[in-house]
């Protein structure tokens, strides 16, 4: 009888043991929470895909050194025109907008004061005048070298032929300034008004008269400026002169945009430095993308001119995890066809570029390592 109930309760310990093992095996499974030592952390293939992380070796990658300045975009000089007149008069028909697009040659405004006539009238008879005179000192010419007028009758005709010729033909100059045809001026076309013309294409970016203002030669009635060759003004101290030459990438933003970067080269250098802000004038070229995406002449640029680019084993910087004062990457310590194994590793970090980091201690590892280079924040952490 005692033998027969020892039995019955070795049975149900077995049963009741079972059922916790079984029970206790579906929870590990349900719950996938990594099994984390000391140093090392276990995942299941599942665990590892469902958290998308990424394997991955140490490479060798160009981390480049840059010098870093700023500066604005600009235009050459000769894409900038600052609008005035040689003659002073009351500004007329003007219609002039910031922004608008002008060519070479249109008129931007007219100018209008009565010492235009004079000008004009002045050109009209020294030209009467120049007919007569010339004939005459042809004459005169002539009959001297017959001897029959005397050498001081020649010689009035020929100085009052060239005076008056000197004086038409500066009136005439005056009359081009002015916008004026000579060849075309007549007693029938004298005006009181001259256009004032765009010397180049461009946009009009500034107006500084009104209707009936009156400009005087001194001022500038506006200013056009033609984008079709923009470029970057940069400036450098003195200290790292030696670092920049001709050729060299430039990496650069606008402000207040500070993730679209563009690119350009240094094409010219200044030597002179400036003697107050110590720092050397850099010309750089737009590349052709940068030169298409609506830049405007004046906006503030931040640019990094690269200097050198060197070879450097490095990881992703998200790979990196710092902990404690220590910056920690998990290696791969085993694959199986279950799950993974991680050994937390300490690194040494350098230069960081581009996402990249640079591991300092790379003779700890071998060139078959591979780390978490995706998902190891949270492990590490944890």
């Amino acid at each position: 009888m005692k033998t027969k109930f020892t039995y019955i309760l070795y049975t149900t310990a077995f049963l009741v043991l079972a059922s916790c093992n079984s029970n206790k095996n579906q929870t590990v499974e349900e719950e996938t929470v990594p099994d984390i030592g000391n140093d090392t952390i276990q995942l299941s293939k599942v665990q590892f895909e469902s958290s998308n992380m990424v394997l991955g070796t140490l490479q060798s990658l160009p981390f480049q050194q840059y010098v870093k300045t700023m500066g604005m975009i600009d235009v050459p000089p000769e894409n900038k025109a600052s609008i005035s007149s040689y003659f002073e008069g009351t500004v007329k028909n003007l219609k002039l907008l910031p922004g608008e697009y002008v060519k070479r040659n249109q008129t931007l405004f007219t100018l209008e004061n009565p010492e235009y006539v004079q000008i004009q009238q002045e050109y009209l008879e020294a030209k009467g005048q120049l007919t007569y005179l010339k004939s005459d000192y042809e004459r005169q010419k002539t009959l001297a070298k017959e001897k029959v007028t005397s050498q001081k009758t020649f010689l009035k005709a020929e100085s009052d032929y060239l005076v008056t010729k000197a004086r038409f033909e500066s009136i005439g100059k005056k009359l081009l300034l002015m916008n004026i045809n000579p060849a075309t001026l007549s007693l029938d076309n004298i005006r009181t008004t001259i256009a004032i013309t765009s010397p180049i294409d461009g946009y009009v970016t500034n107006v500084n008269i009104s209707t009936g203002a009156y400009l005087n030669p001194t001022e500038v009635a506006a200013t056009v400026v033609n984008t079709e060759h923009l470029h970057l003004e940069l400036n450098v101290f003195e200290k790292d002169l030696q670092k920049i030459q001709i050729g060299q990438p430039i990496l650069f933003k606008i402000q207040n945009d500070n993730e679209a970067i563009y690119n350009a080269k240094v094409h010219i250098i200044n030597k002179a430095v400036d003697p107050e802000k110590r720092t050397i004038g850099i010309h750089g070229h737009l590349s052709e993308e940068a030169e298409k995406i609506g830049l405007a002449p004046g906006m503030y640029a931040e640019a990094s001119i690269v200097t050198n680019s060197v070879s450097k084993q490095a990881l992703p910087s998200e790979a990196i995890v710092e902990m404690d004062g220590k910056n920690m990457v998990l290696v791969l310590q085993e694959k199986t066809d279950s799950g993974f194994s991680f050994l937390q590793k300490e690194v040494l970090l350098g230069d960081t570029h581009d996402n990249q980091t640079e591991i300092l201690n790379v003779q700890d590892f071998n060139g078959n390592t591979q780390f978490l280079v995706r998902g190891a924040f949270n492990l590490i952490t944890e």
